[in-house]
């Protein structure tokens, strides 16, 4: 778990070095998702998995590579551009909170285990509104001198929004489709990189590496194989060997590593503003995934 939340979390600073050393935000997205793809590839060969077959399958995995890793990757490293990689961190960890706000619009959310806590919750509702709430206040738009890029900020809370949007539709699309799930993650981030790479030349020049220098492509490289590749590989694991419950614990740990990475690497600032809406937003995504444990029927006595 430690390793996946440092992987994953410190994506944000290795996108933000990317950036700063001749990247373009295009650029960052096709060698990720490529790389990403090449880690999970030979993962798969050495499972011994195969890739799904069949066009219909594929039409809906590029659906999915779209949502949930071309779309949000380019946003995130448009995002990073004006926003610092503390902030992008705590804008991502809205996921769940657009999570609800699609499954109240389209009637599909529904809670797991004996007590349900449907979309109308109040708990539920009260942390969406916490959520939103701590998101306002980091952007501080009534603030002239120091508050975050509302353009930056808006990409990435569309790629936190994006990745709802690929969660909701791979659950109907892509669960019980026979193909093992690592193999399935390495053919949709294949998918996500042919996307990516026929962006390419709409937006820069045709060569990947133009204007990058060796630490833009070492960034690049450790966002593709260890945040992006083997992310996936230990989450997956973590699901399978843990529990669905200990994996999204790391989705708190994300802002967490993110914005101590932020401050002690790149020294960005942490106002008291930022913290404050850090820890509502936090906790407005613990209201909004908090599951009740149910309850143990206690026996009554015969006699």
């Amino acid at each position: 778990m430690a390793v996946l939340a440092l992987f994953w979390g410190s994506g944000f600073l290795w996108i933000r070095i990317a950036l700063q050393h001749g990247l373009t935000p295009v650029q960052i997205t096709a060698l990720r998702a490529a790389l990403g793809a090449a880690v999970l590839l030979l993962l798969a060969r050495s499972a011994r998995q195969r890739l799904p077959r069949g066009g219909a399958l594929w039409r809906r995995l590029a659906v999915a590579a779209f949502f949930c890793n071309a779309l949000p990757f380019l946003l995130t490293a448009y995002g990073e551009r004006s926003v610092g990689s503390g902030m992008a961190g705590v804008l991502h960890a809205t996921t769940p909170l657009w999570s609800l706000l699609i499954g109240l619009a389209l009637g599909t959310d529904r809670a797991a285990g004996t007590e349900p806590r449907g979309p109308y919750h109040p708990l539920r509702l009260t942390g969406l509104l916490l959520g939103f709430a701590g998101v306002l206040l980091i952007l501080a738009p009534w603030r002239e001198s120091d508050g975050i890029s509302v353009p930056g900020a808006l990409a990435l809370l569309g790629a936190a929004a994006s990745y709802a949007v690929a969660f909701a539709y791979m659950a109907r699309a892509l669960a019980g489709t026979g193909t093992a799930p690592l193999a399935l993650s390495a053919a949709q981030l294949t998918a996500a990189a042919g996307l990516s790479a026929v962006a390419l030349p709409t937006v820069g020049p045709l060569n990947p590496f133009s204007g990058a220098d060796p630490l833009g492509l070492a960034a690049v490289t450790v966002i593709g194989v260890a945040c992006t590749g083997l992310t996936f590989h230990l989450n997956y694991r973590l699901i399978a060997t843990e529990g669905p419950t200990s994996a999204a614990t790391v989705g708190y740990l994300l802002p967490v590593v993110s914005t101590a990475l932020g401050a002690l690497v790149l020294g960005e600032q942490l106002t008291v503003r930022a913290v404050a809406g850090t820890a509502v937003v936090l906790a407005g995504v613990f209201l909004v995934k908090h599951r009740p444990k149910p309850r143990t029927a206690v026996p009554l006595p015969t006699d």
